[in-house]
């Protein structure tokens, strides 16, 4: 098993990041009672996922299955009380994985 953190911050921001062999841009919005929400391009910019809410306990890449992704997208709490990333404590205590077989 291979496991990646994604470095965040607690501010909106956008990235780069190679990701199950892909050339992506990340894209995190904290978007006040919707929390932190993902957005998901290729390197240029193309869009391929809008809106993910980032929650724990869920693959965040399950529902898009049909676009390749051979790995999962895992929101991780240190606060196991805590479903979701405060607009403060995104990427100190909320961690963003991307977890694959190999």
């Amino acid at each position: 098993m291979n496991i990646q953190e994604i470095p965040l911050s607690a501010d909106n921001q956008i990235f780069t990041i190679q990701l199950d062999n892909k050339q992506l841009r990340l894209r995190l919005i904290f978007r006040d009672e919707a929390g932190w929400i993902l957005d998901v391009m290729m390197a240029d910019s193309t869009p391929l996922i809008g809106g993910i809410p980032l929650v724990t306990d869920s693959n965040l890449l399950a529902p898009y299955s049909h676009l390749g992704f051979t790995g999962s997208l895992l929101v991780v709490s240190d606060d196991r009380a805590s479903l979701y990333p405060t607009k403060t404590n995104l990427g100190l205590q909320s961690h963003l994985y991307f977890v694959t077989d190999n």
